[in-house]
């Protein structure tokens, strides 16, 4: 019997496996779709994507204009929380990505959680480098807070290039005195543009959707002659100590694989409520994706808030 569900076991991993394998084909062929070396060409698919995966009934998204940036809110079509807001920061390596592009990630987040979800469009690379972006997400900060929202009422959330904007808007806020947000939600977030970490080299080969070529790309957009290890632009360099409550979520194929973990180590050894959950097989932002695993994860971050709003 113990033999019959090893054999059964065995089979449901390889299974698994393939399935993987599977997906990671699509997303890398979705990913070179969406590609593009024509920057303008590559923020208009991401759009499509975002507009096309994004669409749902059960929400309602509003534009705002926050001092000539724009700005939209996402909320579900039913009675939902007030109190709390979610602060999203899109990723898109600081040259690319927008509120639409993250309404894959966006609307799940609303209706996951039930809160509104306020997303801006801040200003792109190579357009407007560095600190362009850091001025927007300050902007929208203070927007929150002209609303009538305290620090402590906002949950910061961002994926890829948005984590890391998520990580150097609390740096900022340290440094001007300001009471932080509630928490903190990273999705495979890009910390480090030194890029020190061990898997930019060893999980090269499996990521499907990054890679050395594009991050050097996407670094020199947005910090070319500045410090790279700037805590406001390499958040892993940061003091850390007093940072809210941070749930941090990564797949395992990635190359910034290291940039997550070696957060969540600084961030335990200064004693800050941090939490990792390493996704097996999984690529860079798996929960734009519509698959389960994807709603699974947000599901995940709507537990973790909901534990630090009680």
């Amino acid at each position: 019997m113990a033999l019959f569900d090893k054999s059964i076991n065995a089979l449901k991993k390889n299974k698994e496996q393939e399935q993987n394998q599977s997906l990671m084909k699509l997303i890398k062929r979705v990913h070179s779709v969406v590609e593009n070396t024509d920057i303008e060409k590559h923020r208009q698919s991401q759009d499509y994507f975002g507009a096309l995966l994004g669409n749902s009934k059960e929400m309602d998204i509003t534009s705002v204009d926050v001092e000539g940036m724009h700005g939209e809110w996402v909320r579900v079509n039913r009675v939902h929380m007030k109190k709390y807001v979610i602060l999203y920061c899109h990723g898109g390596g600081y040259s690319t990505g927008s509120c639409v592009y993250a309404r894959t990630l966006t609307t799940k987040l609303a209706c996951s959680t039930s809160m509104d979800v306020f997303c801006f469009d801040y200003r792109l690379a190579p357009e407007y480098p560095y600190p362009a972006a850091m001025e927007d997400a300050m902007k929208a900060w203070n927007y929150l807070m002209v609303l009538g929202y305290g620090a402590r009422d906002v949950i910061v959330i961002g994926d890829s290039a948005g984590g890391n904007m998520a990580l150097s808007l609390v740096v900022k806020l340290k440094e001007e005195e300001r009471l932080l947000p509630r928490g903190l939600v990273l999705l495979s977030p890009w910390t480090d543009l030194t890029a020190s970490g061990k898997t930019h080299e060893t999980r090269a080969e499996v990521d499907p959707v990054l890679d050395e070529e594009y991050l050097r790309q996407m670094t020199e957009n947005y910090a070319a002659g500045q410090d790279y290890e700037n805590p406001l632009i390499s958040p892993l360099f940061a003091d850390v100590t007093d940072f809210p409550p941070t749930y941090i979520q990564v797949g395992d194929n990635e190359v910034l694989l290291s940039d997550a973990t070696m957060l969540h180590k600084k961030m335990i050894k200064a004693n800050v409520p941090a939490r990792l959950d390493v996704y097996k097989g999984m690529w860079h932002v798996f929960q734009m994706s519509p698959f389960k695993t994807a709603y699974e994860a947000m599901d995940k971050c709507a537990e973790f808030i909901f534990d630090i709003c009680r």
